[in-house]
């Protein structure tokens, strides 16, 4: 409704069992260490009920900062090429920026002025989803995933959003209002990663971007000139 008015990957732990009932000393302390990592390694995959969240989970927020088309991108610092336990491949996430990701039904999409106050309402329920692409097949689970763990534990793979949370916002005078409904997501850069055989040495092997949403929905407002 609209109403105007006027205005790292770990290191491999080789041990068969015999050795490891065999060990004492600083081999016992070799045997815990791989034990801590293993569950490092297990974290690649996530099973796919995981990756969706209800919109009862999802938060609304309007207007949150730093979540602009501008925000710049972040580097997350990689956790290195060398991977000796779990999986022969392996993702890691490398950059992330802040953004909100619109959802890309009618009546979540408004625009109204010059001047004046807009009220708003979602008029009709949907699914925000994820995007990921890249230069090889890829996991879409281990992606989300790693993103979880690498960036933000809200991001999911996909987040229902309801009818209603309904928003007031007033226009600056000789300005159009704009309010858009979405997800305040991110968008990331994700590389693939394989043992090369050469003790726990890793080559890359792909890379891509992936836009992936948060259980965090809400409006976006900007203006423009016309």
């Amino acid at each position: 409704m609209l109403d105007r008015h006027g205005g790292g990957p770990p290191e491999r732990c080789h041990m068969g069992i015999g050795s490891r009932r065999a060990s004492t000393g600083a081999a016992t302390a070799a045997l815990l260490l791989c034990f801590a990592t293993a569950g490092t390694a297990a974290a690649e995959e996530v099973p796919a009920d995981d990756t969706a969240a209800s919109a009862d989970e999802a938060t609304d927020i309007n207007e949150r900062p730093g979540w602009e088309d501008d925000a710049p991108e972040e580097s997350i610092p990689e956790p290195g090429l060398r991977r000796c336990d779990g999986p022969s491949t392996w993702y890691s996430i490398t950059s992330k920026k802040a953004y909100h990701i619109p959802s890309s039904w009618n009546g979540t999409r408004y625009k109204d002025g010059p001047g004046g106050t807009m009220t708003v309402a979602v008029t009709k329920s949907g699914t925000i989803a994820f995007e990921i692409g890249g230069s090889i097949e890829w996991s879409s689970n281990a992606i989300i995933a790693k993103a979880k763990a690498q960036v933000s534990t809200k991001i999911t793979g996909t987040v229902g959003v309801t009818t209603g949370h309904t928003y007031t916002r007033e226009i600056s005078r000789n300005k159009y209002g704009n309010l858009q409904y979405g997800s305040w997501g991110y968008k990331v850069t994700w590389k693939k990663y394989k043992a090369s055989g050469n003790g726990c040495d890793g080559v890359e092997i792909g890379h891509g971007t992936a836009t992936l949403p948060t259980k965090a929905t809400g409006w976006k407002y900007w203006e423009t000139k016309s």
